[in-house]
Protein backbone atom coordinates (compact mmCIF):
# COMPACT_ATOMS: atom_id res chain seq x y z
CA UNK A 1 0.00 0.00 0.00
CA UNK A 2 1.23 3.58 -0.76
CA UNK A 3 1.51 5.87 2.41
CA UNK A 4 -1.55 6.79 3.74
CA UNK A 5 -3.38 10.16 2.68
CA UNK A 6 -2.70 12.69 5.60
CA UNK A 7 -3.23 16.61 6.05
CA UNK A 8 -0.58 18.63 7.69
CA UNK A 9 -3.23 18.61 10.97
CA UNK A 10 -1.87 14.40 11.02
CA UNK A 11 -5.58 13.91 9.99
CA UNK A 12 -5.75 10.18 7.95
CA UNK A 13 -8.26 10.01 5.16
CA UNK A 14 -10.07 6.53 5.18
CA UNK A 15 -13.19 7.56 3.95
CA UNK A 16 -14.21 9.05 -0.17
CA UNK A 17 -17.33 10.87 -1.04
CA UNK A 18 -18.04 10.17 -4.97
CA UNK A 19 -20.41 12.55 -6.36
CA UNK A 20 -21.31 10.33 -9.67
CA UNK A 21 -24.19 12.72 -10.70
CA UNK A 22 -25.56 16.53 -9.57
CA UNK A 23 -28.49 15.67 -10.88
CA UNK A 24 -31.41 14.92 -9.12
CA UNK A 25 -34.79 15.02 -9.44
CA UNK A 26 -36.50 16.30 -6.16
CA UNK A 27 -36.46 20.08 -5.75
CA UNK A 28 -35.52 19.96 -1.77
CA UNK A 29 -36.05 23.27 -0.23
CA UNK A 30 -32.86 23.72 1.38
CA UNK A 31 -31.19 22.20 -1.69
CA UNK A 32 -32.28 22.33 -5.46
CA UNK A 33 -35.37 24.47 -4.51
CA UNK A 34 -35.75 25.56 -8.39
CA UNK A 35 -35.02 21.91 -9.33
CA UNK A 36 -31.84 20.95 -11.09
CA UNK A 37 -30.57 22.89 -13.60
CA UNK A 38 -28.33 21.54 -16.10
CA UNK A 39 -26.26 24.31 -17.22
CA UNK A 40 -25.44 23.24 -20.53
CA UNK A 41 -23.97 19.97 -19.20
CA UNK A 42 -24.67 16.47 -20.60
CA UNK A 43 -24.98 13.35 -18.27
CA UNK A 44 -21.99 12.14 -20.73
CA UNK A 45 -19.60 14.37 -18.98
CA UNK A 46 -19.56 12.64 -15.61
CA UNK A 47 -17.27 10.38 -14.58
CA UNK A 48 -17.24 7.18 -16.55
CA UNK A 49 -17.15 4.07 -14.65
CA UNK A 50 -13.19 3.16 -16.01
CA UNK A 51 -12.52 6.75 -14.68
CA UNK A 52 -14.35 5.72 -10.91
CA UNK A 53 -12.32 2.29 -10.93
CA UNK A 54 -9.26 3.89 -11.57
CA UNK A 55 -9.95 6.63 -8.84
CA UNK A 56 -11.17 4.30 -5.82
CA UNK A 57 -7.96 2.18 -7.04
CA UNK A 58 -5.92 5.41 -6.17
CA UNK A 59 -7.62 5.83 -2.87
CA UNK A 60 -7.71 2.70 -1.84
CA UNK A 61 -4.02 1.95 -2.26
CA UNK A 62 -3.77 4.84 0.23
CA UNK A 63 -5.85 3.73 2.69
CA UNK A 64 -9.44 4.52 2.38
CA UNK A 65 -11.68 1.94 3.10
CA UNK A 66 -14.97 2.95 2.48
CA UNK A 67 -16.78 5.02 -0.74
CA UNK A 68 -19.97 6.80 -0.39
CA UNK A 69 -21.78 7.08 -3.99
CA UNK A 70 -23.83 10.56 -3.64
CA UNK A 71 -25.26 13.07 -6.04
CA UNK A 72 -27.56 14.76 -7.10
CA UNK A 73 -29.38 11.04 -6.96
CA UNK A 74 -26.78 9.11 -8.18
CA UNK A 75 -29.46 5.77 -9.21
CA UNK A 76 -30.59 7.75 -11.99
CA UNK A 77 -27.44 7.17 -13.96
CA UNK A 78 -28.12 4.61 -16.31
CA UNK A 79 -24.65 2.71 -15.23
CA UNK A 80 -25.54 3.07 -11.36
CA UNK A 81 -25.34 -1.07 -11.25
CA UNK A 82 -21.63 -1.44 -12.77
CA UNK A 83 -20.46 1.57 -10.66
CA UNK A 84 -21.30 -0.12 -7.54
CA UNK A 85 -19.87 -3.32 -9.00
CA UNK A 86 -16.77 -1.35 -9.70
CA UNK A 87 -16.19 0.49 -6.31
CA UNK A 88 -16.91 -3.24 -4.21
CA UNK A 89 -14.51 -5.18 -6.38
CA UNK A 90 -11.66 -2.85 -5.49
CA UNK A 91 -8.84 -4.31 -3.36
CA UNK A 92 -8.96 -2.58 0.16
CA UNK A 93 -12.67 -1.25 0.01
CA UNK A 94 -14.69 -2.83 2.84
CA UNK A 95 -18.10 -0.60 2.76
CA UNK A 96 -19.90 0.52 0.18
CA UNK A 97 -22.48 2.78 0.60
CA UNK A 98 -24.90 5.14 -1.00
CA UNK A 99 -27.13 8.32 -0.09
CA UNK A 100 -30.80 8.40 -1.96
CA UNK A 101 -33.66 10.19 -1.81
CA UNK A 102 -35.55 6.43 -2.28
CA UNK A 103 -37.55 6.87 -5.19
CA UNK A 104 -35.66 4.15 -7.20
CA UNK A 105 -35.33 2.03 -3.45
CA UNK A 106 -38.38 -0.69 -3.71
CA UNK A 107 -37.52 -1.56 -7.29
CA UNK A 108 -33.72 -1.78 -7.11
CA UNK A 109 -32.56 -2.29 -4.43
CA UNK A 110 -31.53 -6.37 -4.17
CA UNK A 111 -30.13 -5.19 -7.71
CA UNK A 112 -27.78 -2.95 -5.61
CA UNK A 113 -27.36 -5.09 -2.82
CA UNK A 114 -26.33 -8.13 -5.46
CA UNK A 115 -24.00 -5.76 -6.84
CA UNK A 116 -22.19 -5.63 -3.66
CA UNK A 117 -23.51 -1.89 -1.62
CA UNK A 118 -23.21 -2.55 1.81
CA UNK A 119 -24.51 0.85 3.52
CA UNK A 120 -27.98 2.58 2.71
CA UNK A 121 -28.53 6.27 3.92
CA UNK A 122 -32.35 7.47 2.47
CA UNK A 123 -33.34 11.04 3.09
CA UNK A 124 -36.66 11.15 4.81
CA UNK A 125 -37.31 14.64 5.73
CA UNK A 126 -40.78 14.15 7.04
CA UNK A 127 -42.87 10.99 7.94
CA UNK A 128 -46.43 13.42 7.15
CA UNK A 129 -46.91 12.50 3.41
CA UNK A 130 -47.94 16.73 2.87
CA UNK A 131 -44.95 18.15 4.80
CA UNK A 132 -42.74 15.22 2.64
CA UNK A 133 -43.99 16.52 -0.35
CA UNK A 134 -43.96 20.19 1.36
CA UNK A 135 -39.82 19.60 1.60
CA UNK A 136 -38.85 17.98 -1.69
CA UNK A 137 -41.54 18.96 -3.61
CA UNK A 138 -42.52 15.25 -4.93
CA UNK A 139 -45.45 13.02 -3.50
CA UNK A 140 -43.18 10.12 -3.27
CA UNK A 141 -43.51 9.52 0.62
CA UNK A 142 -45.71 6.24 -0.15
CA UNK A 143 -42.58 4.49 -2.69
CA UNK A 144 -39.67 6.45 -0.43
CA UNK A 145 -41.36 4.38 2.87
CA UNK A 146 -42.04 0.92 0.77
CA UNK A 147 -38.45 1.19 -0.42
CA UNK A 148 -36.92 1.63 3.32
CA UNK A 149 -39.13 -1.88 3.88
CA UNK A 150 -37.93 -3.63 1.05
CA UNK A 151 -34.28 -2.32 2.14
CA UNK A 152 -35.20 -4.44 5.03
CA UNK A 153 -36.70 -7.28 3.26
CA UNK A 154 -33.71 -8.07 1.31
CA UNK A 155 -30.93 -8.31 3.82
CA UNK A 156 -29.94 -4.95 5.06
CA UNK A 157 -29.80 -5.04 8.65
CA UNK A 158 -29.56 -1.41 9.17
CA UNK A 159 -30.70 1.67 7.22
CA UNK A 160 -29.58 4.88 7.91
CA UNK A 161 -32.56 7.83 7.31
CA UNK A 162 -30.90 11.52 7.10
CA UNK A 163 -33.06 13.91 8.67
CA UNK A 164 -32.34 18.23 7.58
CA UNK A 165 -34.36 19.33 10.79
CA UNK A 166 -35.94 22.33 10.35
CA UNK A 167 -37.97 24.61 12.81
CA UNK A 168 -41.23 25.95 11.65
CA UNK A 169 -41.44 23.08 9.28
CA UNK A 170 -40.14 19.28 10.51
CA UNK A 171 -39.03 19.83 13.95
CA UNK A 172 -42.17 19.48 15.48
CA UNK A 173 -42.07 16.20 14.27
CA UNK A 174 -38.78 15.17 16.42
CA UNK A 175 -41.40 12.74 18.58
CA UNK A 176 -43.21 10.75 16.01
CA UNK A 177 -39.51 10.12 14.56
CA UNK A 178 -38.26 8.47 18.24
CA UNK A 179 -41.31 6.54 17.82
CA UNK A 180 -40.89 5.29 14.41
CA UNK A 181 -37.59 3.85 15.03
CA UNK A 182 -38.50 1.97 18.84
CA UNK A 183 -39.12 -0.97 16.67
CA UNK A 184 -36.90 -0.61 14.10
CA UNK A 185 -33.12 -0.93 13.43
CA UNK A 186 -32.59 2.73 11.86
CA UNK A 187 -29.78 5.20 12.52
CA UNK A 188 -32.17 8.61 12.37
CA UNK A 189 -29.42 10.84 11.22
CA UNK A 190 -30.79 14.46 12.43
CA UNK A 191 -28.77 16.84 9.91
CA UNK A 192 -28.43 20.63 10.89
CA UNK A 193 -29.80 22.92 8.28
CA UNK A 194 -26.19 24.59 6.81
CA UNK A 195 -25.90 27.70 5.13
CA UNK A 196 -25.03 27.96 1.73
CA UNK A 197 -24.34 30.63 -0.75
CA UNK A 198 -27.84 30.39 -2.43
CA UNK A 199 -30.17 30.11 0.64
CA UNK A 200 -29.12 32.68 4.00
CA UNK A 201 -33.04 33.37 4.31
CA UNK A 202 -34.18 29.92 4.62
CA UNK A 203 -30.77 29.40 7.19
CA UNK A 204 -31.97 32.34 9.26
CA UNK A 205 -35.78 30.93 9.54
CA UNK A 206 -35.05 27.19 10.18
CA UNK A 207 -31.63 26.89 11.34
CA UNK A 208 -32.22 24.32 14.92
CA UNK A 209 -29.21 23.65 16.83
CA UNK A 210 -28.19 19.96 17.05
CA UNK A 211 -27.07 21.20 20.71
CA UNK A 212 -30.95 21.16 22.02
CA UNK A 213 -31.25 17.92 20.43
CA UNK A 214 -28.29 16.39 21.96
CA UNK A 215 -29.46 17.67 25.67
CA UNK A 216 -33.05 16.32 25.29
CA UNK A 217 -31.63 12.48 24.59
CA UNK A 218 -29.25 12.86 27.01
CA UNK A 219 -31.88 13.68 29.59
CA UNK A 220 -33.96 10.93 27.92
CA UNK A 221 -31.07 8.14 28.60
CA UNK A 222 -29.68 8.34 25.58
CA UNK A 223 -26.16 7.20 25.49
CA UNK A 224 -23.30 7.91 23.28
CA UNK A 225 -21.71 5.47 20.99
CA UNK A 226 -17.68 4.82 20.25
CA UNK A 227 -17.21 6.47 16.56
CA UNK A 228 -15.14 3.92 14.28
CA UNK A 229 -12.16 5.21 12.05
CA UNK A 230 -14.16 5.16 8.63
CA UNK A 231 -17.33 6.41 10.17
CA UNK A 232 -19.05 9.60 9.12
CA UNK A 233 -19.35 12.53 11.45
CA UNK A 234 -22.53 11.67 13.49
CA UNK A 235 -22.68 11.80 17.26
CA UNK A 236 -24.17 8.72 17.39
CA UNK A 237 -26.48 7.77 20.84
CA UNK A 238 -28.24 4.41 21.50
CA UNK A 239 -31.05 3.52 24.07
CA UNK A 240 -31.70 0.68 25.95
CA UNK A 241 -35.15 0.70 25.16
CA UNK A 242 -35.07 1.59 21.13
CA UNK A 243 -33.96 -0.49 18.29
CA UNK A 244 -33.01 2.40 16.62
CA UNK A 245 -30.19 4.46 17.24
CA UNK A 246 -29.40 8.31 16.65
CA UNK A 247 -26.40 10.14 14.70
CA UNK A 248 -26.43 13.84 15.47
CA UNK A 249 -24.56 15.98 12.56
CA UNK A 250 -23.24 19.24 13.79
CA UNK A 251 -21.34 21.11 11.52
CA UNK A 252 -21.37 24.32 13.54
CA UNK A 253 -20.31 23.09 16.56
CA UNK A 254 -16.26 24.21 17.81
CA UNK A 255 -14.41 21.03 17.23
CA UNK A 256 -16.73 19.42 14.19
CA UNK A 257 -13.53 19.29 12.05
CA UNK A 258 -11.07 17.76 14.33
CA UNK A 259 -12.11 14.38 13.30
CA UNK A 260 -12.17 15.16 9.88
CA UNK A 261 -11.86 11.45 7.86
CA UNK A 262 -13.20 12.07 4.21
CA UNK A 263 -12.24 13.59 1.10
CA UNK A 264 -15.22 14.31 -1.71
CA UNK A 265 -14.74 14.14 -5.19
CA UNK A 266 -17.05 15.35 -7.57
CA UNK A 267 -19.42 14.35 -10.57
CA UNK A 268 -16.66 16.39 -13.07
CA UNK A 269 -13.35 14.90 -11.33
CA UNK A 270 -12.51 17.16 -8.85
CA UNK A 271 -11.16 16.93 -5.27
CA UNK A 272 -12.52 18.78 -2.68
CA UNK A 273 -10.95 19.08 0.55
CA UNK A 274 -14.07 20.41 2.38
CA UNK A 275 -17.83 20.60 1.69
CA UNK A 276 -17.20 24.02 1.58
CA UNK A 277 -14.11 24.21 0.58
CA UNK A 278 -13.07 26.71 -2.47
CA UNK A 279 -12.74 26.00 -6.24
CA UNK A 280 -11.27 21.99 -6.02
CA UNK A 281 -8.54 20.61 -7.63
CA UNK A 282 -8.64 18.60 -10.97
CA UNK A 283 -8.21 15.23 -11.07
CA UNK A 284 -9.95 13.81 -14.34
CA UNK A 285 -6.80 14.27 -16.42
CA UNK A 286 -4.74 11.75 -14.23
CA UNK A 287 -8.02 9.27 -14.48
CA UNK A 288 -7.50 8.06 -18.50
CA UNK A 289 -4.97 5.22 -17.87
CA UNK A 290 -3.97 2.77 -15.32
CA UNK A 291 -0.58 3.81 -15.60
CA UNK A 292 -0.74 7.60 -14.05
CA UNK A 293 -1.89 6.05 -10.67
CA UNK A 294 1.42 7.58 -9.30
CA UNK A 295 1.06 10.49 -10.36
CA UNK A 296 -2.45 10.76 -9.42
CA UNK A 297 -1.81 9.89 -5.31
CA UNK A 298 1.09 12.47 -5.79
CA UNK A 299 -1.74 15.37 -7.18
CA UNK A 300 -4.30 14.35 -4.49
CA UNK A 301 -1.25 14.27 -1.39
CA UNK A 302 -0.13 17.25 -2.56
CA UNK A 303 -3.29 19.14 -2.62
CA UNK A 304 -4.01 17.65 1.08
CA UNK A 305 -1.22 20.06 1.89
CA UNK A 306 -3.75 22.70 1.56
CA UNK A 307 -6.71 21.74 3.14
CA UNK A 308 -7.32 23.89 6.12
CA UNK A 309 -7.96 22.95 9.79
CA UNK A 310 -11.97 23.78 9.48
CA UNK A 311 -14.28 25.03 7.36
CA UNK A 312 -15.13 28.15 9.85
CA UNK A 313 -19.00 28.04 9.33
CA UNK A 314 -19.37 29.25 12.76
CA UNK A 315 -17.49 32.07 11.65
CA UNK A 316 -20.57 32.82 8.90
CA UNK A 317 -18.27 31.43 6.44
CA UNK A 318 -20.14 29.79 3.60
CA UNK A 319 -17.62 28.75 1.39
CA UNK A 320 -17.77 28.39 -2.67
CA UNK A 321 -20.64 25.83 -2.81
CA UNK A 322 -23.63 27.34 -3.85
CA UNK A 323 -25.94 24.46 -3.30
CA UNK A 324 -25.34 20.97 -1.46
CA UNK A 325 -25.75 18.87 -4.40
CA UNK A 326 -23.08 20.36 -6.45
CA UNK A 327 -20.30 18.52 -4.72
CA UNK A 328 -22.97 15.43 -3.16
CA UNK A 329 -23.52 16.73 0.61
Amino acid sequence: MAQQFEDTFHRKFYYLRLSVTDVCNFKCTYCLPNGYQPHGQAPSSFLSVPEIRRLVAAFASCGTNKVRITGGEPSLRKDFLPIIESIASTPGIEKVAMTTNGYRLEKQVAQWKAAGLTHINVSVDSLDARMFQQITGENKFAQVMSGIDRAFDVGYEQVKVNVVLMKGLNLREFPAFLRWIKDRPIQLRLIELMQTGEMDQLFNQHHVSGAVIRTQLLNEGWLPKVRAANDGPAQVFAHPDYRGEIGLIMPYEKDFCTSCNRLRVSAKGKLHLCLFGEQGVDLRDLLHRDEQRDELITRIAGGLKNKAVSHFLQQGNTGATPHLASIGG
